[in-house]
């Protein structure tokens, strides 16, 4: 060793180091490594124990909504009541109101006691009896003779469903206790409800009526439906997707591709950005402002929701379209202008095709955000109360329309517990639609997505 090695050596004592132990820093360091990693790991178990006691109570609470209670009853359509001069003359048939079949309902229980007399509840008539069935029962009634007047005179056998109380016996909500100090149901109707099911006259089975059915007023909440907001849903989404896929595709092609990059340009990517975290319910105070006050569109329309969905998709939609076509290499740019094409047929030969899935899944996502958007809809009247279905495009873009997630608002609003269990079953529905279209752009991106 010579002498400028060995002045270079420090004295004193001298701390030996250790691949293999660790030193107290060491420790400190992996211990908060450690910890980090468990925090991750607690956050992720509450996230997911959160998320399945959220879809445990939709679940449990709604899944009873796509069951119903029915009871089967003969009933006579007596002449005398439905076609007094027996002209068969169908506006006079449809002069009878459903007040005019309730009586018949309570004859068809009538008979029915007269035949099975195990049937027969001390204290319970055949009038009170018929109160099990739906006020809508009247109503049905009515609607199948108007539609086949030949039937008056016959006996036929119907399938009603039963009130919202004896719907709820059956499914645990209501109990001859409750009934004691319910006016719309008593523990001699459940006891009769027993009975009908013993001998095959009570059924609960699927409700597909839960699906094609429109709304129900209040004292009807068993013959309520989501066909009118499947429908409304179904015709705005049409408009959002006919709107925001053509005009953000264009705006983003314009923006990263074509535009100049200066300062305009710059503001028009900064708003562009900041509508997209805009609250949803100042998209519906301008649907209204333009849509409605100034350019007189009507309320609760299809049309007018999706134009205000649109306004409120278009921003995530340029963004998620920007960012496909930035991930295209620009080799594939490079060697499309490289071989003598213009700059048009570069971007929409190669650029956009492989761009392609990207924007699709975005669309889809941007779909799906638009579907579960309920403060901006009722802004623009589409909490109104509907009965009647739109009709076929595009007529049926301008006629009154609920939509999904503003049916559960509606129905969470009203105070009988059977609705309760209907915006539960709606929302069931809703997450359905929602997880599907999550899948499609999951299966897009996968099937399509090209990796350089």
């Amino acid at each position: 060793m010579t002498d400028a090695t060995s002045s270079n050596i420090p004295s004193g004592k001298k701390h030996a180091t250790s691949l293999v132990a660790q030193d107290a820093r060491t420790k400190r360091r992996n211990a908060a490594e450690a910890r980090f990693r468990a925090y991750g790991v607690a956050a992720i178990v509450v996230a997911i124990l959160a998320l399945i006691g959220l879809v445990s109570s939709i679940l449990y609470n709604g899944s009873s909504a796509f069951r119903q209670t029915f009871i089967t009853m003969e009933v006579y359509l007596d002449p005398a009541k439905l076609d007094k001069d027996g002209s068969g003359n169908l506006e006079k048939i449809a002069k009878v109101s459903t007040f005019g079949y309730a009586p018949l309902i309570a004859k068809g229980f009538e008979k029915k006691f007269e035949e099975n007399p195990t049937l027969v509840v001390q204290g319970l008539n055949a009038k009170k009896a018929a109160k099990m069935i739906s006020k809508e029962g009247p109503a049905e009634l009515r609607r199948m003779v108007l539609a086949n007047p030949a039937l008056i005179g016959q006996t036929v056998k119907v399938e009603f469903l039963a009130n919202g109380r004896i719907d709820g016996y059956f499914k645990g909500r209501v109990t001859p206790e409750t009934a004691k100090l319910d006016k719309n149901v008593s523990p001699e109707q459940l006891m009769l409800a027993d009975k009908l099911k013993e001998a095959g006259l009570l059924k609960t089975r699927f409700n597909f009526g839960f699906l094609t059915r429109a709304d129900a007023s209040e004292n009807r909440p068993e013959a309520a439906g989501l066909g009118v907001a499947i429908l409304g849903s179904f015709y705005m989404m049409l408009v959002v997707l006919c709107l925001t896929l053509p005009i953000g595709v264009a705006a983003s092609i314009y923006l990263e591709e074509f535009a100049p990059k200066n300062w305009i340009t710059d503001i028009v990517e900064v708003n562009i950005s900041n509508l997209a975290a805009v609250p949803s319910i100042v998209f519906g105070i301008l649907g209204l402002a333009i849509f409605i006050n100034f350019a007189g569109l009507p309320q609760s329309a299809p049309i007018v929701g999706g134009l205000v969905l649109t306004l409120m998709t278009l921003p995530t939609i340029i963004i998620a379209t920007r960012a496909s076509l930035k991930a295209v290499p620009p080799s594939i740019r490079d060697a499309a202008l490289g071989v003598g094409a213009s700059k048009m047929q570069a971007v929409f030969h190669h650029v956009l095709p492989l761009a392609a899935p990207g924007i699709l899944t975005g669309t889809i996502i941007g779909l799906a955000q638009a579907l579960g958007e309920t403060a901006p809809l009722l802004l623009i009247g589409m909490v109104a109360f509907v009965r009647e279905y739109p009709a076929a495009p595009p007529e049926g873009f301008f006629d009154p329309a609920a939509a999904l997630p503003v049916q559960v608002y509606n129905w969470t609003q009203r105070s009988d517990p059977a609705f309760v269990e209907r915006a539960s079953g709606a929302i069931i529905v809703l997450l359905v639609f929602l997880l599907a279209m999550n899948a499609i752009a999951i299966i897009l991106r996968r099937r399509f997505e090209r990796r350089w």
